[in-house]
């Protein structure tokens, strides 16, 4: 258990040592930073928005499919 928890906590430590460097490190004022991250944050969210709208129709085509009455004689597809 002791060591989980000093991974754990050894991890959490290098990412906000990490995140405060590049914070710092940074050629972009706090603004400018400000605004990249939301416009990346809007585009990943765009994009998953956009991967599950599609996933949804393949799964919902899927669905009516398999629902669809079946003649004897006729195979799945």
């Amino acid at each position: 258990m002791n060591k989980i928890y000093g991974f754990v906590s050894g991890a959490i430590m290098g990412a906000l040592i990490g995140a405060t460097l590049a914070l710092l490190l940074t050629p972009y004022s706090g603004n400018d930073l400000r605004q990249q991250i939301n416009d990346r944050a809007q585009y990943v969210q765009d994009e998953v928005k956009k991967a599950s709208l599609e996933r949804r129709l393949e799964l919902e085509k899927q669905l009516s499919e398999l629902r669809a009455p079946r003649r004897p004689g006729d195979t799945p597809s």
